[in-house]
């Protein structure tokens, strides 16, 4: 798969979405009561590069200061939803150790994984950072993972939702009306190609998490360096 392409497809449509109010709101963000819980396995990227990624939100914030915007400890990527967000399920459910044992052997061959953020791109409702691994380390990883939880007999839901592929983080999503989808697209192309910089994996963790990754919700259930 091209990920330049994708993304850039990704972005047309769904800016052609939006400035015609074919746009998503999320009403869930606000819901207290939202029990939509999972387990991921996921990448952080390092200060310098939220920051880089700060200045943008700074700048979509003075457009459209009504959305959710991610604040730096929840910024990801997704390397692996385990079990996707769901009422249905919770920790208790599972035995963490198990996960752990099938990821540290997925890791075996894993040695550097590389993430360059350039450019941004779009949903019908979000705005994300566009992420390009610098070579396959990271879908490598993924379908070992595929292989090895497939293998398993642990509870799991891969490739469910739609079979990850890109590298891209999430940074703003609409929970209300925008104010001027004209604007906030205007921002967008301005930052359309913006190098928000490159970064060398050091850690790779498991969480349980909600559906929006937020960290007060969040718990670490295992932290796997990389060499």
């Amino acid at each position: 798969m091209n990920l330049t392409e994708h993304y850039n497809q990704l972005y047309k449509t769904s800016s052609e979405a939006i400035l015609e109010g074919k746009y998503v709101t999320d009403s869930e963000i606000k819901n207290e009561s939202d029990s939509r819980f999972g387990i991921t396995l996921l990448i952080r990227p390092n200060d310098e590069i939220k920051a880089n990624i700060q200045h943008f939100i700074n700048e979509l914030k003075k457009a459209e200061p009504e959305q959710y915007f991610y604040p730096d400890s929840d910024i990801h990527i997704t390397v692996m939803s385990i079990i996707s967000c769901s009422t249905a399920f919770n920790l208790s459910q599972i035995s963490p150790s198990e996960y752990i044992e099938v990821i540290c052997r997925s890791l075996v061959e894993v040695n550097k994984i590389k993430i360059h953020y350039k450019g941004i791109t779009a949903s019908p409702s979000a705005i994300m950072i566009q992420g390009f691994p610098s070579d396959e380390t990271l879908n490598n990883l993924r379908n070992r993972l595929r292989e090895n939880f497939k293998n398993s007999d642990l509870q799991q839901s891969i490739d469910s939702r739609y079979e990850i592929s890109t590298a891209h983080s999430t940074i703003m999503r609409f929970q209300e009306k925008l104010h001027n989808p004209k604007k906030l697209l205007e921002i967008a192309e301005k930052f359309r190609d913006y190098d928000f910089g490159e970064f060398d994996v050091t850690s790779i963790e498991l969480v349980y998490n909600d559906w929006y990754q937020r960290k007060s919700t969040t718990r670490v259930l295992g932290d796997f360096g990389l060499r």
